[in-house]
């Protein structure tokens, strides 16, 4: 295959999850691998998401390609038409390969997240409170078929980025089904921890600046699990 375009670290949709169940991020990670310093379980995590990373850029790499095929100069004529078709093809392909490469990159993290202590600020954002207020009336994480890009459909048409998300995961305010693939939406709903923390009473103050207690049996939680 020719080369994908160079860049830096191309990032995957499990890279925040990694920095919060490790504490450091992905590039660190890899630092450590290289050193030798890891365990077997995080060097594993970390052969993983380098498997992962190039079958992302491989979908990257067939994604620009369509896109210049389809922008270009080039005359409207069969021959283009069949490059295009056969860019489509391998774009699936590596999209095919990538998910497996996710799944299995999930599956090493996922015993790794059960046993890293969950450090949960002590505050919520007001714009926090907005998004479990919409994932409460109903919500779907979504992946876009042509950018892969994730995020979260409400029924109020809140906007709650894929970050955002997994910043409330990470604080247990939510969860999602992940027995449904994103790309027909994995349901997202509120935890009990996420439930109690709508019931908090609340100061006034422009969106996004007042910060909300963390209800007491989350904090207790929290302290627990340290």
């Amino acid at each position: 295959m020719t080369s994908p375009p160079s860049g830096g670290q191309i990032p995957t949709a499990l890279d925040q999850r990694i920095e919060t169940a490790v504490g450091y991020g992905v590039e660190e990670l890899r630092r450590h691998r290289a050193g030798g310093l890891l365990d077997a379980s995080h060097a594993a995590l970390a052969d993983a998401h380098r498997e992962l990373v190039a079958a992302e850029r491989d979908v990257t790499f067939y994604r620009v390609r369509l896109a210049r095929l389809a922008s270009s100069e080039l005359p409207v004529d069969q021959a283009l038409f069949t490059r295009i078709h056969r860019t489509l093809d391998q774009l699936a392909q590596a999209a095919g390969v990538r998910d497996a490469k996710q799944t299995a990159a999930a599956a090493v993290l996922e015993p790794i997240e059960a046993a890293a202590p969950r450090q949960v600020p002590r505050q919520i954002a007001t714009k926090d409170v907005a998004a479990l207020l919409a994932i409460a009336q109903g919500a779907k994480l979504h992946e876009h078929l042509v950018t892969h890009r994730l995020a979260v459909a409400t029924g109020t048409r809140t906007r709650i980025t894929y970050a955002q998300l997994q910043r409330l995961e990470a604080m247990g305010l939510v969860e999602r089904n992940r027995a449904h693939p994103v790309q027909a939406g994995q349901p997202v709903a509120l935890t009990d921890a996420g439930r109690a923390a709508l019931t908090m009473p609340r100061r006034a103050g422009p969106p996004g600046t007042t910060p909300v207690p963390l209800p007491p049996a989350l904090t207790a939680v929290s302290r627990t699990r340290r």
